[in-house]
């Protein structure tokens, strides 16, 4: 897979004035599956001052973790982390000129691997690869405390496991779901994202599943979980409770922009609220509830008012 010119200029640069310097993360991930990477990033043994000599201009976006952006790739200098306080970032960074300490603080195995392009190898401290072959998500080192750290990383093992098709390694699996309640402790705005990402990437079905079974989605979106077990007309429904339906509907859909994603999950969020069953099975107003339950559902996530009263109207 050809590397784009950017990424291949920080790399012949970085090697030019004798540093370390390796692709990372989900680029080398991509390319190991065979996918077209969408990110590129560097990794080196560089310290900050260093880069910012060599790439004069780039952005400085995170100059106390060490990265860099120059021509929209991320430079990042090794590191290790210090102690979480916040449940997502470092009190303190320690940088490193050992790729396997910048390993070892990476969320998934899978996007803790390193390619050399001088040598053409991966560099695997944490048998990632092995991991890539059978189709596991796997936090590296001791999985609660890489939850503890940040805990986005719990949504965003269940994004990589739907959008991959892995499976979820036992003891991260057993970790979500005994600290699912932390991700009551993550911003609005970033769960939002993870939500949106998990909802329009392949297999959102799978992912609303994995949300379900890690004791995420009745931290995060009750109503939904709420749908199971509520019975619908057979004769209108024979697939079964509002739950399948809702799930069904989500396999069926095929890149959909985030307000149709949302539409789609939300279309029936009113019917636990709205059952009646006397003569027959009933959902009266479902339909208006609905479109006002999944305002607000939005509305909590921080999504903009232009987001909201479009799913509002499709509901």
């Amino acid at each position: 897979m050809q590397i784009p010119p950017p990424a291949a200029q920080i790399l012949k640069t970085l090697h030019a004035a004798g540093y370390a310097a390796f692709l990372t993360g989900g680029c080398v991930r991509d390319m190991l599956l065979a996918r077209q990477p969408k990110d590129w990033d560097v990794a080196t043994n560089a310290r900050p001052d260093e880069l910012t000599k060599l790439f004069v201009g780039a952005e400085l976006i995170g100059a106390h973790f060490g990265v860099i952006l120059w021509h929209g790739v991320e430079i990042a200098t090794f590191r290790s982390d210090g102690p979480y306080t916040d449940g997502r970032h470092p009190q303190t960074v320690t940088f490193e000129t050992d790729p396997a300490k910048d390993a070892a603080r990476r969320d998934f195995t899978i996007n803790a691997l390193f390619y050399d392009t001088q040598t053409q190898t991966v560099i695997d401290h944490v048998n990632g690869q092995a991991d890539l072959n059978n189709k596991l998500i796997r936090a590296v080192g001791n999985p609660e405390t890489r939850f503890a750290e940040d805990h986005l990383r719990l949504l965003r093992a269940v994004r990589f496991a739907a959008r991959f098709e892995f499976e979820i390694e036992p003891q991260t699996r057993a970790a979500i779901c005994n600290q699912s309640q932390l991700i009551n402790n993550v911003a609005a705005e970033r769960t939002r994202d993870e939500l949106t990402k998990i909802l329009t990437e392949p297999h959102p079905r799978r992912g609303v599943e994995l949300l379900d079974q890690l004791n995420l989605l009745e931290q995060i979106l009750p109503e939904i979980k709420a749908m199971q077990g509520v019975e619908q007309p057979k004769e209108f429904h024979p697939e079964g409770d509002v739950w399948t339906h809702t799930l069904l509907m989500l396999e069926s859909l095929n890149q959909p922009t985030e307000t149709l994603a949302w539409a789609v999950l939300l279309h029936d969020v009113a019917k636990p609220k709205t059952y009646q069953n006397t003569d027959r099975i009933r959902f009266n107003g479902h339909a208006e509830l609905g479109a006002k339950m999944a305002g607000q559902i939005l509305h909590r996530l921080r999504y903009p008012t232009a987001v909201i009263e479009t799913v509002r109207d499709l509901v």
